[in-house]
């Protein structure tokens, strides 16, 4: 699995929304600051955020902008999709077709399931919260190989 920058530092932008205090808007200048981005690119970032309802902004003076729910409702899973998403198999297929209007393996493809890995790993991605990632990273780890093995232990 390809991690883009927009899915990184979309991210990490979401993290800081996350750490501020409940209705606290933080500016964009100021979270291009805390994670050394161009706030062109800042906002651009909570523009698309704010399309997929993951965001909200605040007017006035002191402005900017909100997470639109707790971190603890707002997926990873979600965010991803908001940043650039998840191919699937058929995205997948379909675009590499070689010379071909489509993929001389078609109708059966041994590669074909490798690609669900990708829904395995959407599906772990969306039981997981935002807010799981506030914490110190030892705990992060833990907590999500942990997730990664109920999950699997699901399938």
């Amino acid at each position: 699995m390809r991690i883009t920058a927009q899915e990184e530092y979309g991210l990490r932008c979401l993290l800081q929304l996350a750490l501020q205090p409940e209705g606290e808007p933080l500016t964009v200048r100021e979270i291009a600051r805390r994670e050394g981005l161009s706030t062109a690119y800042v906002e651009k970032l909570l523009h698309l955020l704010s399309r997929a309802g993951l965001t909200r902004s605040v007017r006035g003076q002191s402005g900017g902008y909100c997470l639109s729910r707790s971190p603890q409702e707002i997926s990873l899973g979600e965010i991803i999709r908001a940043l650039g998403g998840f191919a699937s198999d058929i995205e997948i297929c379909n675009q590499f077709t070689g010379n071909l209007d489509c993929c001389v393996h078609v109708n059966n493809c041994g590669i074909r399931p490798l690609w669900r890995v990708a829904f395995y790993i959407q599906s772990t991605l969306d039981r997981i919260p935002l807010s799981a990632l506030l914490h110190d990273e030892q705990k992060v780890e833990r907590d999500l190989m942990e997730t990664g093995r109920a999950s699997f232990i699901a399938v």
